[in-house]
């Protein structure tokens, strides 16, 4: 997936970078927030439990940091689809 190129524009001018070292920045950021939810969740799991966290407190913590963290979009049948517009 090649970066729009208006953003490689913007991330050159404000960051000083090269456009190739913008591009590589941009697509290193949007690989980071293709992932799927699941995944997320598994890895922040894996991650807090490996400090000695709880799960309760894994659970909880997980949730919050889901209502800012942005993650791929779930792979959604048409059926989904149609079901999500018209219900």
């Amino acid at each position: 997936m090649t970066p729009d190129r208006a953003l490689v524009d913007h991330v050159v001018a404000s960051t000083g970078l090269a456009p190739a070292e913008a591009i590589r920045v941009i697509e290193d950021v949007l690989a980071f927030q293709a992932e799927p939810v699941e995944d997320f969740v598994r890895r922040r799991h894996r991650e807090l439990k490996t400090y000695g966290a709880k799960n309760p407190e894994i659970f909880a913590r997980i949730a919050a940091e889901l209502r800012d963290h942005v993650v791929a979009a779930p792979h959604l049948t048409e059926r989904q689809l149609r079901r999500l517009i018209y219900t």
